[in-house]
């Protein structure tokens, strides 16, 4: 399977300078792992949008992905409570 090359937002990067460290070394291992399989165990379609989502502990991390271009961009990072509002 061929690689994919993630790209992260600058509204997500700023939400993850907000994330605690202890959170974010394996929140950071889990935006890595999509470069591998950007569809994994565990990891949900949002209704309305053509967007994923897959969860680390108590925070998720919000892509869509580009099967012709090999891209998955992240959107949004943050505590599962917050992450879908608006």
């Amino acid at each position: 399977m061929a690689r994919y090359s993630v790209l992260v937002k600058k509204t997500a990067a700023d939400e993850l300078s907000r994330i605690p460290k202890k959170e974010l070394l394996r929140i950071i291992e889990r935006i890595r792992s999509l470069e591998e399989n950007p569809r994994p165990f565990g990891c949900e379609k949002l209704s309305a949008q053509e967007r994923y989502r897959i969860r680390q502990g108590n925070y998720r991390i919000v892509y869509s992905i580009d099967d012709d271009g090999r891209t998955v961009e992240v959107f949004k990072i943050g505590h599962r409570r917050e992450v879908y509002r608006r």
